[in-house]
């Protein structure tokens, strides 16, 4: 199992448990709540072919709730059924159960090995996925670029000090991927690193994509034909050979009868429910961003999308309602004289892919959703913003939080320009407000955040995180009682 283990999606009595094999075989799982695994369960999974470069999965169903649960994960090899792979261990810890009330802990962040910032072992590696394991979140959300296909790594960058940083480089990371074997290889690579496989083992993770799993700024309709660097200009072959190496790579269960599917929703008890969010595969094309109407140019998450997202909202139980974002709300993202992300810089009524938002944020506040709290990636830099419409130009919502978080390991930028029309204001930047775009991370600008649910109070405690792991911001927020829905 050269790329090791993960666990995902954990919820009421169920988990994803995924690998990769270096030949055809058959998944094993066998899990117990005892790490002597006394008495453990065994679930043979499917078989890890070539079509689908030797990863499986396999969903655990009827767990016991608020368990520790350590799982063992074996492939039988198909061409001699007498021949085993060496076993690897992980854990998670399961959802506790209705009227529990232990604490729940939640971590996010986003961007691996990007800018150039690769695999520096004289460095550490993926230094900060260590810092993240030590910390013990039940759960890990990554809220974007899990991986850059669209970059390749040097082999050496010189540093301001005039030291190197030295990258370790493979075929896939040389170029641009573009075929299906390019984007799976850009997945191995980061699986190079020893933080990033111990992590994957012990902490369970929600998983969403955003746009460098596929290509910088892409949109569906993304004409590649000025970008030299591929040969094939489809964006939509591209972006499909990128989707199945997403699904492929990362412990990520198929939603339904939609096997292409990132967006969903997943509670883990009482306490939480995560938001998972697709900001890529419905949008229409980056634009001034500021059509009077919603429709096709405008669109963001698009109809299929915001009215599942509406459901689950207005159906959830749990006291807090996490809505885990590829790109952030208020902070403007440009794309050259275009605009990325949901704000569009004009500081007015919304226009363009505000629209969709503002009629979400309408709905929460018509159907009196409370503790809704917005987490993000994208920027490569943390803060923490507090939306109100007192000071809005839109003002049909309740006010909320949005923090964001990263890189996890790749250059860090900002801080970025707020956009007026929701209302933000900034509580807490992490980073210099002249600061030289592309910091390394060794400059120790890496950032996570976390999220602590008060298991008797309810109350949850927000905090962002350097490298170290120290906490360089917080803030507590009370629960609100939550009414008839």
């Amino acid at each position: 199992m050269p790329q090791g283990i993960a666990v995902g999606d954990v919820s009421s009595g169920r988990a994803v448990v995924w690998s990769r094999a270096d030949r055809p075989a058959r998944l094993v799982v066998e899990y117990s709540t005892s790490d002597t695994f006394a008495r453990a369960a065994r679930r043979v999974g499917p078989a890890a072919l070539e079509s689908s470069d030797y990863t499986a999965r396999i969903v655990l169903t009827d767990l016991p709730p608020d368990q520790r649960i350590f799982y063992r994960v074996l492939f039988q090899d198909l061409s001699d059924v007498r021949v085993w792979s060496v076993p690897h261990v992980g854990s998670f810890r399961t959802p506790p159960a209705g009227g529990a009330s232990r604490d729940v802990t939640l971590a996010w962040s986003a961007d691996t090995v990007g800018q150039g910032w690769g695999i520096n072992q004289e460095w550490g590696g993926l230094r900060l996925y260590e810092t993240m394991r030590r910390a013990q979140p039940d759960i890990f959300i990554h809220c974007g670029d899990t991986i850059y296909a669209d970059q390749h790594l040097p082999s050496e960058i010189k540093l301001d000090d005039g030291t190197l940083w030295r990258n370790v480089v493979t075929e896939a990371k040389s170029k641009v991927a573009e075929t299906l074997s390019e984007f799976r290889g850009n997945y191995q690579y980061n699986l190079i690193d020893d933080h990033m496989r111990r992590f994957n083992a012990e902490v369970a993770q929600i998983v969403i994509w955003d746009d460098h799993e596929v290509r910088d700024n892409w949109y569906p309709a993304r004409n590649l034909d000025q970008d030299q660097r591929y040969q094939g200009k489809s964006m939509a072959l591209i972006a499909a050979r990128a989707r199945q190496a997403f699904f492929e790579y990362n412990p990520v269960p198929t939603q339904g009868d939609d096997a292409e599917r990132v967006y969903r929703s997943i509670p883990y008890g009482p306490a939480v429910e995560v938001f998972a969010l697709d900001m890529r595969s419905y949008r229409g094309p980056n634009s001034a961003n500021r059509q009077p109407v919603l429709d096709e140019s405008s669109v963001l998450m698009g109809g299929g999308q915001i009215a599942q997202l509406k459901a689950r909202l207005a159906a959830t139980r749990a006291t807090w309602k996490v809505i885990a974002s590829d790109m952030p709300i208020g902070l403007i993202v440009r794309d050259g004289q275009l605009y990325e992300a949901v704000a569009n810089a004009e500081n007015g009524v919304p226009l363009g892919r505000e629209l969709e938002l503002a009629d979400l944020l309408r709905f929460i506040r018509d159907r009196r959703i409370r503790n809704v709290v917005w987490i993000t990636g994208d920027v490569h830099y943390c803060a923490a913003h507090h939306y109100d419409p007192a000071r809005a130009r839109f003002t049909a919502f309740d006010p909320f939080w949005e923090f964001v978080a990263g890189p996890l390991n790749a250059g860090t930028f900002g801080p970025n320009e707020l956009d007026a029309t929701f209302g933000p204001e900034v509580k807490f930047n992490g980073v210099p407000p002249r600061m030289k775009g592309n910091r390394p991370p060794s400059d120790g600008l890496q950032f996570f955040g976390t999220m602590k649910i008060d298991g008797r109070t309810r109350a949850m405690t927000v905090k962002l995180h350097d490298l170290s792991g120290r906490d360089i911001y917080s803030v507590e927020l009370p629960a609100r009682s939550v009414s008839a829905q």
